[in-house]
């Protein structure tokens, strides 16, 4: 019989190895000022993130940060994805309001256009009238003959202006349906970056979210965990009567919390993995999913400890242990099975709540197994160790009376 418990030494050091790391990158995150450690999606810093990808493959994400700081964007960070779009991280722009561009938009020259405004000038001659070519000076004004131009169009949103660049909606020549923004601060950064590098060929996303918004939904990620954590310790207290078994489950959460959220600080500092709106609902589901794998072996625990009665509690922990052991592997494995084929296959846009869950699935299950109920084990022998003690210090003050 494979002796779980007698190994817990060495659960507890792999343990301590894959949550140290995690911890050390955890803290990272607010020495460092957010530069390292967990990466906020702007779910919880505010912002506007940009997901574009340019015509010309050769433009590089250093380049294009360089542009933003020109900008007035000098906190602007810039990260490569799959299939060369570029993640563009800035200041929370407004995206309604319509805000003056700080280059110059591409305008009619005099030679194209005449005068807008009728004039009633006893001047005008018929040569102002069909007669008279496009390129009619400026002081030619409009006569009620059918044959004059009035007025000439100004360029088309999106064609070439007199550089040769596109203007700031275009979408050229893709095929893909795409609408590059035109007004505001956003319209504005997106014109100067295509008369830097050229047109935009495709647009994935654009989102901006305020800072109130997200401080309010930081706050509510803290106390769905801390009230669920609570939660789960009452109740499991009241079911087995015994805070032991409640708190060294609060204990084994605990321990898939520092896991899931080392790993994201690590690929957040490795790879600029961030941590997003559905993190939390991860989060509680990774919460929820390894307290019941724990209940079914502490049930299990408390069966055996009624009908085994005086067999030391170690050997009753292994024994029940073993007894859950492959349906907890079997049913973790098909979960596990089901988020790699999302992972794999499912997209970009729930990569990292899939992740998540899987991180926190494979520790949820380890934890049950090789932390909580050795956890057990060890804190009903200290309890033994302190009563027998109690009991030798009472013993000799007995006799002596």
């Amino acid at each position: 019989m494979f002796d779980i418990v007698g190994k817990k030494k060495w659960f507890f050091a792999f343990s301590l190895l894959i949550t140290i790391p995690g911890l050390i990158f955890i803290l990272l995150t607010p020495l460092s000022g957010g530069k390292e450690g967990l990466k906020f999606s702007i779910d919880y810093t505010g912002g506007t993130v940009w997901s574009i990808k340019f015509a010309n493959p050769n433009v590089t994400p250093e380049e294009v940060r360089a542009e933003l700081v020109t900008l007035g964007q000098p906190e602007a960070t810039v990260t490569r994805t799959g299939k060369g779009f570029f993640d563009i991280r800035l200041a929370k722009l407004d995206l309604r309001d319509v805000q003056p561009t700080p280059t110059p938009v591409p305008t009619p020259t005099p030679a194209a256009s005449a005068s807008a405004t009728p004039s009633p000038s006893p001047t005008a001659t018929p040569a102002a009238s069909g007669s008279a070519p496009p390129g009619a000076s400026p002081g030619a004004s409009s006569t009620p003959a059918p044959t004059a131009s009035p007025s000439a169009s100004p360029v088309p949103s999106g064609s070439p202006g007199p550089s040769g660049s596109p203007g700031p909606s275009a979408a050229p020549g893709t095929g893909a349906n795409t609408q590059v923004p035109t007004e505001g601060a956003i319209g504005a950064i997106a014109t100067a970056l295509q008369e830097k590098f050229g047109p935009i060929a495709a647009q994935a996303s654009l989102s901006s979210i305020g800072a109130i918004v997200s401080t309010d939904l930081i706050n509510q990620a803290i106390i769905l965990i801390l009230v669920g954590s609570l939660g789960i310790l009452a109740w499991i207290w009241v079911r087995f009567r015994d805070v032991r078994f409640g708190v060294t489950a609060l204990v084994a959460l605990l321990h898939d919390v520092i896991v899931v959220l080392g790993v994201f600080a690590i690929l957040g500092t490795l790879f600029n993995v961030e941590v997003d709106g559905l993190f939390v609902t991860a989060m509680l589901t990774v919460i929820g999913f390894s307290v019941h794998d724990t209940i079914v072996v502490f049930d299990r625990i408390r069966e055996n400890r009624a009908r085994h009665a005086g067999e030391p509690f170690a050997e009753i922990v292994n024994h029940s242990l073993l007894q859950t052991f492959g349906r907890s592997i079997t049913t973790s494995f098909t979960v596990v099975l089901t988020l790699t084929a999302l992972l794999l296959f499912g997209g970009a846009a729930t990569a990292q709540f899939v992740l998540a869950l899987l991180i926190g699935i494979i520790s949820g299950t380890y934890s049950s197994i090789f932390n909580a109920s050795p956890l057990l084990v060890v804190w009903q022998e200290w309890d033994d160790r302190r009563k027998a003690r109690l009991n030798a210090t009472r013993t000799p003050r007995r006799a002596s009376a």
